[in-house]
């Protein structure tokens, strides 16, 4: 497919440069750099995102977490004591 793009100068001399080190045509090279965006995406939304919401046998007695000053104090409390900020 034939298409025109704007680069910004400095960008397209850059990659010009790089597809000459690789041997490449900057057709070929811009192909090669869209193929490694889309995998590099695509890997990224495979891994799915498990958020760990507590550890141990569960929250803590009394905490309501839908409260987060309530978390947050008691965190503190675990972590620095009676003194906590």
């Amino acid at each position: 497919m034939r298409t025109t793009i704007l680069l910004d100068d400095r960008l397209a001399e850059r990659m010009q440069a790089h597809a000459r080190r690789e041997g490449k045509s900057f057709s070929a090279f811009l192909a090669d750099a869209g193929r490694k965006a889309l995998e590099s995406n695509e890997k990224a939304n495979d891994d799915p995102f498990n958020l760990i919401t507590f550890r141990g046998n569960g929250t803590v007695k009394g905490i309501e977490l839908d409260k987060t000053n309530e978390v947050l104090a008691a965190e503190d409390l675990a972590t620095y004591g009676e003194n906590s900020p």
